[in-house]
């Protein structure tokens, strides 16, 4: 059965914050809001729960997966960053963007896009997403909750649950989310940064 947690968007309960935690760990799906829209969340290094994301949102192979990261030092951790890099990030973390990064070899290779080696990787600026991350202390593998054939992510925690309930482990209600998922931006070619979506952060300094 999903649980549903009403966990406060700017002071979180810490023992419901240890309970997700545990339920990612488990091997579980969870929904959760963003500083941008709601989102699938579950644990790097599970194949089960990645398979189950993918026949949500109906993946295919080129689709760039994110790592949610608490902090700057582990995107670092997780990608190829040289210095011209670090200081645009530094700049734009946290905040509601992807960067496409080359991927380190601590990134599993199922995550990575096929061809290019590349991951997706943010820092969010929301207290829900940082205090999951602290507990998790590693970063957490997500998507846009946006379903296939659908203009615009779901937004609210009881219509996800409603809808979603039985392919989900744990639905977070953080209050409603936005319909704008992250400003993505690509930092991996040569060429320079290009702005690959518009979403809800500010892309004026990547044109």
């Amino acid at each position: 059965m999903t649980q549903y947690f009403h966990i406060h968007p700017e002071n979180p309960q810490p023992r419901l914050i240890k309970q997700a935690v545990q339920i990612i760990r488990n091997g579980g799906v969870i929904a959760y809001p963003t500083d941008s829209a709601y989102a699938l969340g579950c644990h790097l290094g599970d194949k089960d729960a990645l398979a189950k994301i993918v026949r949500i949102r109906q993946l295919d192979d080129k689709h760039h997966f994110t790592l949610l990261c608490r902090d700057l030092s582990e995107i670092a951790t997780y990608a190829k960053v040289d210095n011209a890099t670090y200081r645009l990030l530094k700049a734009h973390t946290p905040g509601a963007y992807t960067f496409i990064l080359t991927g380190s070899s601590e990134v599993p290779r199922r995550l990575m896009h096929p061809k290019r080696k590349t991951i997706g990787l943010r820092v969010p600026d929301h207290a829900i997403c940082q205090a999951l991350l602290a507990e998790l202390n590693e970063p957490l593998l997500t998507a846009t909750l946006q379903l296939p054939d659908e203009s615009e992510p779901l937004f609210d925690p009881d219509d996800i649950l409603e809808r979603l309930g039985k392919q989900l482990d744990l639905v977070i209600n953080g209050g409603f989310g936005t319909l704008i998922p992250t400003t993505v931006i690509d930092l991996s070619q040569e060429t320079g940064a290009q702005v690959l979506r518009e979403g809800a952060g500010d892309s004026s300094a990547f044109k």
